[in-house]
């Protein structure tokens, strides 16, 4: 009876709770928030001084007594407290209404996690979602949100090849009758690639870079297969004479630097395709490898996977939001909801 009143008076939400970025959908609105995944606080007082867009323009650029953190690392949560304050300005923020009947921030809440991780992390993110003031907390795989929001029918016993590749953890799924019949998730994606980014600069120009600024080479030059030479001024410090330094940077050599990092990516779906069994093997020969995630939006990714698993491969319809949709459709499905959770909700 509670829960039928709090449902009329807050708004039920499907949350992608990315290391990178958090997405928030809500029903009959759609994806409503897409924020990174930063908080800057007050060091001594851990007084939250913003949240998102306004806290990542701070990173590298606070003074002694303010920290800029990104309080999930690894698609896992790093900084509980700043977890909790980030989800509760979220759900407080698509409650704000203009409405003569104001609406009370108690929603029904689905959040999209990585599949390996354990019990005690589920829990956490479970305990963040109920101290921003959710009245349930469910959690679903990443994989099998995915899927959903790419609009594939999960629960047929065909099989689909699922590659879900974020911030934090790259998910790699073969579902069929509603479950994940061979899941890897590995914590190797786009973090990693703007790691790889700055040590190339650091080895090859003693050029020391910031997270910001990789991303931004990252995502104007970033690519996986040869494309039209391209270039890009990255400004840093020069590890040897400690004065300001700036670099241009080619196509080919962020190429180079990315390498290795999808290798590692590539060689994990072609053992996850190796396991999987001969009849799933031929339904997704014909449909192919779907591919979901921002690091997926990385010019040529989808070729080289192609090219290596000998596989058909497409992009999702705005893959960057595939997790959160697949949250939102499950959120307006009870019946597949109890099906798929992986922790009822609290």
């Amino acid at each position: 009876m509670i829960n039928r009143i709090f449902g009329f008076f807050s708004h039920d939400v499907g949350i992608d709770l990315g290391t990178a970025n958090t997405l928030v959908w809500v029903r009959g609105k759609g994806v409503v928030i897409r924020e990174p995944s930063v908080v800057a606080r007050h060091k001594k007082t851990k007084e939250i001084l913003a949240i998102g867009s306004s806290a990542k323009r701070m990173l590298g650029r606070v003074p002694a007594t303010i920290e800029t953190i990104r309080p999930l690392r690894d698609g896992v949560i790093a900084d509980f407290d700043a977890t909790a304050a980030m989800l509760d300005y979220y759900v407080k923020k698509v409650h704000e209404s203009g409405t003569v009947i104001p609406k009370i921030p108690r929603p029904k809440v689905v959040i999209g996690i990585p599949s390996g991780v354990t019990e005690v992390e589920r829990r956490a993110v479970a305990d963040a979602a109920v101290a921003a003031g959710a009245r349930q907390a469910h959690l679903i795989e990443e994989p099998m949100a995915a899927a959903i929001g790419a609009g594939l029918s999960i629960e047929d016993p065909k099989g689909k090849f699922v590659v879900d590749i974020g911030g934090g953890t790259t998910e790699i799924a073969v579902i069929s009758l509603g479950g994940i019949v061979i899941g890897r998730s590995i914590r190797i994606a786009g973090d990693e690639m703007d790691e790889a980014i700055i040590k190339y600069a650091r080895l090859k120009y003693s050029l020391l870079l910031g997270e910001s600024t990789a991303e931004e080479v990252k995502i104007n030059i970033g690519s996986a297969a040869s494309k039209k030479e391209k270039f890009h001024v990255i400004r840093g410090r020069d590890l040897e004479s400690g004065l300001p330094k700036s670099v241009k940077l080619s196509s080919t050599e962020v190429r180079e630097s990315l390498a290795p990092t999808l290798r590692e990516i590539i060689g994990n779906i072609v053992e996850a395709l190796e396991e999987t069994p001969p009849e799933l093997i031929s339904d997704i020969m014909e449909k192919g490898i779907v591919m979901a995630g921002g690091s997926s939006l990385l010019p040529g990714i989808d070729k080289v996977v192609s090219e290596e698993t000998k596989m058909p491969v497409w992009i999702a319809d705005d893959p960057i939001t595939c997790v959160v949709r697949g949250c939102g459709k499950v959120l307006e499905d009870p019946g597949l909801l109890k099906k798929i959770r992986v922790t009822k909700g609290l």
